[in-house]
């Protein structure tokens, strides 16, 4: 019997949210590993992970950290993903980014396993890049449709979970609820106002056309990721108090009719996604159903009223997981294979 070949996987920002997932989806997937190598900042070193039945002790993350690694996956910031790139191709590792360093560089591959796999054997600077989470969540949706016709517009509004915001967010949301029934003061720090009770409608800063830069992600990694340049998105990203997984209304047009028919079909056959679609007897898409979980619900699927050639959905999907780790884990199997 031919013995199933074991890979070297290191963990960059292992003690962050992102990439605690993604030590948790590894195991879960049984993703083949020979040494699995957990880095972080200096002030976690010597804390000890759970991994699949035994402990791994965090290192410290430094450019020697990577020799001997065949795939690195990245659950940093920007800043670090820059700073230790260089290093990673230097060791001959493949850099699987969940940051937005090298999303939009043409020799950096987006890649979704269920829309565009074949992309991830394209990389030419030993990086593929993971993209935004709503960008992930929406596209899993619309890609069944897209394979009927190419999509032209796009107009979503995004439902964002505090988990978006990392750890700080789900405590902050934890604290404001935990303070609100005792009087206590609301204490806002990791969003700019108070989340409990309310919406906020901006994430990420706001450039020269209005639109901030969560907003523009959704077009610019649309276009890549779909492989329509053309593609135009219009998109409001909202900050709302659920504690995990990522909703979104989409209302898009193709470039010749999908009937509804079509595209429910085209869903319930498609990978990644799970058809959840009986308003009636209130079956639909939530936050709450798709935590925890790694495929993107999709319901409410209906005939837009102004475009002839367009429809609305609603679709969830856990933004920790599908949204970042899982998809992440998932690049680095279509590597192995």
């Amino acid at each position: 019997m031919k013995q199933k070949r074991l890979y070297n996987v290191a963990v960059l920002g292992a003690t962050g949210t992102v990439g605690q997932e993604m030590i948790k989806v590894l195991a879960e997937r049984k993703f083949p590993i020979g040494e699995l190598r957990l880095l972080a900042s200096a002030r976690s070193v010597g804390k000890a992970v759970p991994y699949d039945g035994r402990e791994i002790v965090i290192e410290e993350a430094r450019k020697a950290a990577f020799e001997g690694m065949d795939i690195v996956l990245g659950a940093a910031e920007n800043d670090i993903a820059k700073r230790f790139a260089p290093a990673i191709q230097a060791a001959g590792a493949v850099f699987v980014d969940n940051s937005s360093a090298f999303r939009l560089d043409p020799d950096v591959p987006l890649v979704v396993p269920e829309i565009n796999p074949e992309d991830a054997y394209a990389h030419k600077k030993g990086i593929i890049a993971n993209p935004n989470c709503s960008t992930i969540i929406t596209l899993v949706a619309l890609a069944p449709i897209a394979r009927i016709s190419p999509i032209e517009t796009l107009v979503a509004s995004t439902y964002q979970a505090v988990s978006g915001a990392g750890a700080e967010g789900l405590a902050e949301l934890e604290a404001q609820a935990g303070a609100y029934p005792k009087g206590e003061p609301l204490t806002a720090k990791a969003f700019p106002h108070q989340i409990l009770f309310n919406l906020i409608p901006r994430i990420g800063g706001v450039g020269e056309n209005g639109y901030s830069s969560e907003e523009m992600k959704l077009q610019n990694e649309g276009r890549r990721i779909l492989h329509l340049p053309e593609l135009r998105v219009t998109c409001t990203c909202v900050r709302v108090p659920v504690m995990r997984s990522h909703s979104i209304s989409a209302t898009f047009t193709t470039k010749h009719p999908v009937s509804v028919e079509e595209a429910r079909a085209a869903i319930a056959a498609a990978p990644g996604v799970r058809l959840v679609d009986d308003p009636n007897n209130d079956i639909y898409p939530m936050p709450l159903a798709t935590s925890d979980q790694d495929d993107v619900f999709v319901g409410r699927i209906r005939r837009d009223l102004v475009s002839e050639t367009g429809l609305t959905l609603w679709c969830c999907g856990d933004q920790i997981r599908k949204g970042a780790a899982t998809n992440a884990v998932q690049i680095a199997e279509l590597l192995v294979k």
